[in-house]
């Protein structure tokens, strides 16, 4: 997969979510909400919806939270007023960041997002300026004999396998993520992760450790944020540089 972003390693490399569960879970809740509003409450008739129920299993987050979050977005109890905004900006180092939010006050975190660039030597872009080298994948890490990883991915409609430090990079579309998942657990491939992701067409390779502390630092607070669903970067960090700055 030369070419794509490594984002989805870097993230599984940073382990920040895991760390914060709480406010994990609090995310996906808003986006199982928004889901059941705009598509109904239904996860076989809503292919958003069943997606981040899938994620929030994955999560291990329990049905009780799911069911409340689709409650509120069907109108079944009270529930925000959510709209989605993709805000784009620049990293030292050039890196691109793309920070997908739900807010139900667009002023607030348009300007915590600014500032959170601002104060730590990074830049918002015009819409546009970022996004266009992005698009929508299905991504799993996964470890395992290279044949039987090959197989069952590709068998279940994967896209692309790549070899990654000491496991493998799988792509695919991403409504089919669960399900190339599901089939390579079944043939006894171990999975790191699996996610629906935003991938770059291009990388930049950040070998400076100080632009890799300001890039890490950036992301960080963007994800501390409660409003940011996701940030997705278009750079790579190698193993040896993230235990040097980590």
């Amino acid at each position: 997969m030369s070419g794509h972003s490594k984002w989805a390693t870097i993230k599984h490399k940073k382990g920040a979510a895991d760390a914060k569960r709480a406010k994990v879970f609090a995310k996906i809740a808003r986006q199982l909400e928004v889901a059941a509003r705009d598509g109904g409450g239904d996860p076989a008739s809503n292919a958003t919806l069943r997606t981040f129920v899938l994620k929030a299993k994955a999560a291990q987050m329990n049905n009780d939270l799911i069911d409340r979050a689709i409650k509120r977005g069907t109108g079944q109890t009270d529930g925000g007023n959510y709209e989605t905004i993709m805000y784009e900006g620049y990293a030292p180092g050039g890196v691109g960041l793309l920070i997908e939010v739900l807010t139900d006050n667009r002023n607030r975190t348009s300007a915590d997002v600014r500032n959170i660039f601002s104060k730590l030597g990074g830049s918002m872009a015009e819409p546009g300026a970022v996004g266009w080298q992005f698009s929508r994948k299905g991504v799993i890490m996964a470890t395992g004999a290279e044949d039987d990883v090959m197989m069952a991915a590709l068998e279940a409609g994967a896209e692309d396998v790549a070899a990654d430090g000491e496991g493998f990079r799988i792509t695919c579309n991403p409504s089919d993520v669960y399900d190339v998942r599901d089939a390579l657990e079944t043939a006894g491939v171990t999975v790191v992760s699996a996610e629906s992701t935003m991938v770059s067409s291009t990388v930049i390779e950040v070998t400076d450790p100080e632009d890799a502390r300001k890039v890490l630092r950036i992301v960080d607070a963007l994800e501390d944020n409660d409003d940011v669903q996701d940030v997705f970067g278009n750079f790579d960090i190698s193993d040896e540089l993230m235990e040097a700055v980590g």
